[in-house]
């Protein structure tokens, strides 16, 4: 339980990261930004928001949890491919590094969810 809801939680920090690179960075009038600290602390509290149901998933060991917590982060994984090239277009070292950073960290969370707590490692649970 514990190794799931740090691996989900590591994921959570590289994702305010990411939101923090993102204001310090603005390429536009519509983007977050430091400036507009109201708006930074909505897209914070969005985020957090977000990560409350793989959060509170990683409490339960039911193989079913297990996979509707892996698919919610599938989802988060995509989040950080995406940023990926994004980090290209900017151009921005530390967001492509981040973003990398995150979806491995990110697919290792999908790996630990599923796999820490079964029955000798399988997948099935007797």
């Amino acid at each position: 339980m514990l190794k799931r809801f740090s691996m989900v939680f590591l994921t959570l920090v590289f994702a305010i990261v990411m939101l923090l690179l993102a204001a310090k960075n603005p390429t536009g009038p519509n983007t977050v930004s430091f400036d507009e600290p109201v708006a930074l602390l909505l897209s914070l509290g969005t985020l957090v928001l977000l990560f409350v149901p793989p959060l509170i998933l990683s409490f339960f060991n039911n193989f079913t949890v297990k996979i509707i917590s892996a698919i919610y982060q599938g989802f988060v994984v995509l989040g950080y491919l995406i940023l990926i090239p994004v980090g290209y277009l900017i151009p921005s070292t530390s967001v492509i590094v981040t973003a990398a950073f995150g979806a491995i960290i990110s697919v290792c969370s999908i790996i630990v969810t599923i796999l820490v707590g079964s029955n000798n490692g399988s997948l099935v649970s007797k």
